[in-house]
């Protein structure tokens, strides 16, 4: 296999507006099937996927190689021909953890700074990632308009999200006139102990129970 495709795959994945962690994850997946076995037929890229006793790396694997055979058959590089045999392992779906408006309002009661407060209001009413939360400018935030500019999100691509009054108000006391710089100042690892402190949730869980 011409590990050179991997990078056409990945520019090719770029340039269609997808995610590029995704694409990283999977050229790291192939990276390691080729290692393995440098021109894999069906067989061997089964037994591969299935030498793991982790279902959820079962299943990147060979959503690695499908997506790799996907983009092969569409270039003409017959990279996988085969690629639409190797099936995608089921996870077990589990009950996910929702952020509620009483979990909102005991971590606001918890919360004892200024940037405390507006890291509850953000993500309450925000549906902010912990690594959006940590690149925040002050820069990013229109108080006139109650909007946030999200530069840079997990697809790479921006967008604008509304303020809820609360979070507008909490915003305004940590920003505290500033104009330029950091609007919390703070790591991805210090939020999250931050959130544990608070009592709250993790930062997925208030995505999906977000008030509004």
């Amino acid at each position: 296999m011409d590990l050179g495709l991997l990078e056409e795959f990945r520019f090719d994945w770029e340039l269609a507006g997808k995610a590029a962690r995704t694409v990283e994850d999977y050229i790291a997946a192939l990276r390691l099937l080729f290692a393995e076995c440098p021109d894999p037929d069906l067989a061997a890229a089964k037994g591969w996927v299935a030498s793991t006793s982790y279902a959820s790396v079962r299943r990147k694997r060979a959503q690695a190689i499908r997506a790799f055979g996907r983009w092969g058959e569409g270039t003409g590089e017959a990279v996988f021909p085969w690629w639409k045999a190797v099936p995608l392992v089921v996870e077990e779906q589990r009950p996910q953890p929702t952020a509620t408006e009483a979990d909102h309002r005991g971590a606001r009661r918890k919360a004892l700074t200024n940037r405390d407060s507006a890291i509850v209001e953000l993500l309450w009413s925000c549906r902010l990632r912990r690594g959006e939360l940590v690149r925040l400018d002050v820069e990013d935030v229109n108080l006139s308009d109650g909007l946030l500019a999200v530069r840079q999100s997990k697809t790479g691509r921006p967008r604008v999200v509304p303020l809820s009054r609360s979070a507008r108000r909490a915003v305004r006391r940590q920003i505290a006139g500033r104009t330029l710089g950091s609007l919390l100042g703070m790591t991805s690892n210090a939020i999250r102990l931050l959130l544990k402190r608070l009592g709250a949730s993790s930062v997925h869980a208030w995505r999906r129970g977000w008030g509004g």
